[in-house]
């Protein structure tokens, strides 16, 4: 027999048939909140990317194509943890992460913590899941400098620790994301600070407020005097002004190094850039600084 250039070798295995990519669910809707945008993106990513159709993630997740295309567009009340639960479970993805943010972003839709409760008492997640080794490292290593920087945003210890939780967490749902990034540490960096940023206080024309960190300065505590005391706290509120008013990277830089306190070496790794580029940040910053603050460093001034 002769075979033609298109006929098939009967001695070689056919072909796989090429599993398509379900097509992209419609666009989320633009009223939900953060937190709740924060794990719905990834399970949308992750629906994408499974090959998954609607059709078929409706059948794996036992609830109604109209509840669950409802679920992945953000559309109508919040959803229940069941039927997160459901999907999640469906697309293989972790479940405790998603249980956290869904919490926190239940709160954030004003639901009661009865509320809350109640529907979690539908599907507990498991104790078993446990992320990435890498990724456990990575948040030993970062906790504390996220940490304080958050603090240094929102003045309050528990905002500061829920903020960073919740971006371990975004991160443990994007690690194989993350580690295809040019720059991990970047990566992560530039989710810490739009979650701090997003609930940080604002100024009128959009700056974040640092003023109150200028009230929990250790040097004004050491101060006994009230008068002076005061002439410290607007000194350093003026500061705290122009530094807000700093291009982001440069901004990032001084509240890390001279208001939370991390050692100068570290800074770069902190932020995911190079030395010199961090170093150059660092100089220009001081620079403004000095315009907008003159004289700062001399004797007799305090610094933060």
């Amino acid at each position: 027999m002769t075979l033609s250039p298109t006929s098939p070798n009967p001695e070689e295995p056919a072909a796989r048939p090429v599993r398509r990519r379900g097509r992209p669910p419609e666009a989320i809707e633009p009223q939900i909140g953060p937190t709740h945008r924060a794990w719905l993106e990834p399970v949308r990513t992750r629906l994408f990317a499974s090959g998954l159709t609607l059709d078929e993630l409706v059948g794996r997740s036992g609830y109604s194509k109209t509840r669950i295309s409802e679920l992945l567009r953000g559309k109508g009340y919040y959803p229940g943890w069941a039927i997160t639960y459901s999907v999640v479970r469906a697309l293989d993805i972790p479940v405790r992460p998603v249980h956290r943010l869904w919490t926190s972003a239940a709160h954030e839709a004003r639901k009661s913590p009865g509320w809350i409760e109640h529907r979690v008492d539908d599907a507990r997640p498991p104790d078993s899941e446990v992320p990435p080794v890498a990724h456990r490292g990575f948040t030993e290593a970062m906790a504390h400098p996220y940490t304080a920087y958050a603090h240094a945003f929102l003045q309050s210890e528990q905002r500061a620790r829920t903020t960073v939780g919740e971006v371990f967490d975004i991160l443990w749902l994007t690690w194989d994301q993350a580690v295809a990034a040019p720059d991990t540490r970047r990566y992560a960096w530039h989710l810490l600070r739009g979650r701090v940023l997003h609930r940080a206080h604002r100024r009128p024309d959009g700056r974040p407020d640092l003023r109150a960190a200028a009230f929990a300065t250790e040097a004004q505590a050491r101060i006994h005097d009230l008068g002076e005391r005061f002439a410290h706290i607007e000194r350093f509120t003026r500061f705290f002004d122009a530094v807000a008013a700093l291009p982001e990277d440069q901004r990032d830089v001084v509240v890390l190094r001279y208001l939370c306190g991390i050692d100068p070496h570290a800074v770069p790794g902190v932020l995911g850039l190079s030395p010199a580029i961090t170093h150059t940040l660092d100089h220009h910053a001081r620079g403004a600084l000095e315009v907008q603050v003159p004289h700062l460093d001399e004797p007799g001034a305090t610094t933060p």
